[in-house]
């Protein structure tokens, strides 16, 4: 018999704000982290470990199964499209079971392909491995790339030379990863090769995680040379460098959530004296692009959907407007090419690219898209003076394509439909977009996708997925893991919940702060929305999220627990107040303006409090669980899914399962690779199928 752990109970109390909070499972928290060595501590994980392998062995079957499914519907030896940039094409493949991607190129003029990065080979002997930022000098003579090995975060540098293939024996250690993702849900920070290409500039996380130093690396020297060109004083703040599309300005951006303001560097110049854009203003957020003397600035200054102004190199600070804000659209952001600029939106929360001229920047050219739900953005556009774009597009039911789009004819030509070995008619499944009216009568949309004769009399299954945070939408993309779901009978629905930016700046406003309850309602409302309309019932949804999303899903449990049939919670950021309330933890500072300050505002740490989902943990039934963490995990850490499974175990009042599992060599992201990642979602979808009864 399967007898699940219980995490001792050891007194532990703290006062803030004059209110005692009482925290027994403060202990799992090793006082060394990030260095996990406390014996007790790994025990607790352990036990958990072979609880969940106990409880999940019955299932090993199906679970291969699902495995094998998803596994087969992957293309092994696929490749992308050849792209040019300078005198090279550039592409990636896959082999037959890799893991990993190889990484190629072959001279525009014709010549035999050439093999400039194997991450197969670098991965070797590693039980994790992840590839950051990548960048190739322009001259097309160096190669810079980052790589994280353990799943922490921490990059390191290292250096190629491409005319002989040659690996250079410097490494940078330290470095930040991927720039222009979000908060916990993104490491902050890239690598800028200078003019000539003779080093880079780059982002270094300090012992908190925090990138607020940027360096020049010269090519051939140690990196203890390396000069700091910017420190950023706010630890609110974190910094990171991008290139602008001419190539001409290296841009270093300082963000918070809600403000940012921008420094250009000559590219040829990199010590030189920076031009500052504009000052920062809280609540201001502002980001660029520019084409000849002229910048392209985008920002929310005057109108949370963003307008578009322009200013000289000259007075960069004197703004005027090119582009209003519009209701209706709302601006994501802007890219300049030599003769045609384009601008990034999305209407009524599905995507819009609009080229427009220089020389007529009110007259918009919309790219059209087929369906009424899709998913499409720009892809790989390397190069300043192009007249023919690579554009992405998908469905719920429309597998990845790859186009290019005539800018002067707007003809779109087909250039890859993402392949599915194991076969794939569209025709068997429907989608569309609903709208669910909230509590408080705001329409939220919801994309479902479901196989074509699925019963409307509330009997079938759903499984609802969510985010709701740091102003990121979930677009209704294409899924192969999600037809495992869909051909056992389920329907699949994303809830466009607030706290997302789904309908525009103001629909994430109204997800945070004071207003992060519309999250969690627009969920819930959405889920009883999908009952009354009789798309399933209650008990019959299984819900999902990870990270913010997971704390989404700590809030919905304890609220509405009779509503979900199976719970998934991946990396859960649950355990809020405790680590809104630690300044020493590596985001904490830069995630107040999106939670609050609980320490210096009574009026935070009592909202915070009564939704944090640990500390609302209440002796009532809950719903069947699995919940899973990663030890190396810098963004939420291992801790907070710990502490809850634990506190859940020892008040809830049912006999559903509830598994903990942590991944002992990996972070945020699980497991890497894109087979190990497919064994991760099958154990999941296995549980979920396990739970809700549905037959295999």
């Amino acid at each position: 018999m399967n007898i699940p752990p219980v995490a001792e109970r050891r007194p532990h109390s703290f006062t803030t704000h004059g209110i005692t909070i009482e925290d027994p499972y403060a202990w799992i928290r090793d006082p060394g982290y990030p260095d996990v060595t406390d014996k007790d501590v790994l025990a607790y994980l352990a036990a958990e470990n072979d609880y969940y392998e106990s409880v999940m062995a019955p299932h090993k079957a199906l679970t291969d199964r699902l495995y094998e499914e998803m596994k087969g519907r992957i293309k092994e030896d696929d490749s992308s499209v050849p792209q040019k940039d300078g005198d090279w094409l550039y592409w990636t493949s896959f082999e037959t079971g890799g893991e990993y991607r190889k990484w190629w190129r072959k001279p525009v003029a014709g010549g035999e392909d050439v093999l400039i990065l194997d991450e197969p080979a670098l991965a070797e002997g590693h039980e994790y491995f992840r590839l950051g930022a990548i960048s190739i000098s322009e001259d097309g003579r160096r190669m810079a790339y980052a790589v994280d090995d353990d799943g922490s975060e921490r990059y390191t540098i290292r250096f190629k030379a491409l005319s002989d293939g040659a690996t250079l024996p410097e490494q940078i250690a330290g470095a930040a990863g991927k720039w222009g993702e979000d908060s916990i849900e993104g490491a902050i920070g890239n690598i800028v090769f200078v003019k000539d290409g003779s080093g880079i500039l780059y982002g270094l996380t300090d012992e908190h995680w925090r990138t607020r130093t940027i360096k020049f690396h010269r090519l051939g020297t140690p990196a203890s040379d390396d000069v700091v060109i910017y420190y950023e004083d706010d630890a609110s703040f974190s910094v990171g460098v991008e290139q602008t599309s001419d190539r001409r300005w290296i841009a270093l951006v300082a963000s918070s959530h809600d403000t940012s303001e921008v420094r250009l560097y000559p590219s040829d110049d990199p010590l030189g004296d920076p031009i500052l854009v504009s000052p920062r203003h809280d609540g201001r957020e502002y980001d660029l692009d520019v084409h000849g003397d002229t910048l392209f600035i985008h920002t929310n200054d005057t109108d949370p959907n963003f307008r578009l102004c322009t200013a000289s190199l000259a007075a960069p600070g004197e703004w005027a407007e090119l582009i209003a804000p519009s209701r209706d659209f709302y601006m994501t952001g802007i890219e300049c090419f030599k003769d045609f600029f384009i601008v990034d939106g999305r209407e009524e929360g599905l995507d819009q690219i609009e080229i427009r001229r220089y020389e007529t920047p009110l007259e918009a050219q919309r790219i059209a898209f087929p369906e009424a739900s899709y998913d499409a953005g720009l892809g790989n556009n390397p190069e300043y003076d192009m007249s023919v774009l690579r554009v992405g597009y998908e469905s719920m039911v429309t597998p990845g394509t790859e186009y290019d789009y005539d800018v002067a004819t707007g003809e779109l030509t087909t250039l890859k439909v993402q392949e599915i070995p194991s076969g794939y008619n569209a025709d068997r499944y429907r989608t569309e977009r609903l709208k669910i009216v909230a509590r408080d009568g705001t329409e939220v949309p919801v994309s479902i996708v479901y196989p074509k004769d699925f019963p409307r009399d509330g009997s079938g299954p759903l499984f609802l997925y969510a985010y709701g945070a740091y102003g990121y939408a979930i677009p209704p993309g294409f899924s192969t893991g999600r037809l495992s779901l869909l051909d056992r009978g389920f329907a699949y629905a994303i809830a466009h919940i607030r706290g997302g930016d789904d309908l525009g700046q103001q629909w994430y406003l109204d997800g945070k702060l004071e207003k992060r309850a519309n999250t969690f309602n627009d969920f819930v409302d959405v889920a009883k929305g999908l009952v009354a309309e009789g798309w399933t019932k209650a008990g019959r949804i299984a819900i999902a999220g990870r990270s913010a999303g997971g704390e989404l899903m700590g809030a919905v449990v304890n609220s509405d627990p009779e509503l979900w049939g199976a719970v998934i919670a991946d990396v859960p950021f649950v355990d809020v107040l405790n680590t809104m309330l630690d300044g020493d933890l590596p985001l904490t500072p830069g995630e107040w303006p999106e939670w609050g300050n609980p320490i210096e505002d009574k009026a935070a740490f009592e909202l915070i409090r009564g939704y944090s989902p640990y500390d609302q943990v209440t002796a009532q039934a809950y719903p069947p669980m699995f919940i899973s963490g990663g030890l190396n995990d810098p963004r939420v850490t291992y801790w907070e899914p710990a502490k809850w499974a634990a506190k859940l175990r020892s008040v809830k009042t049912d006999d559903n399962v509830l598994l903990l599992k942590t991944n002992m060599g990996a972070g945020h992201g699980g497991k890497s690779g894109r087979f190990e990642s497919l064994r991760e979602a099958a154990e999941e979808h296995a549980f979920v199928l396990w739970q809700m009864g549905v037959a295999d």
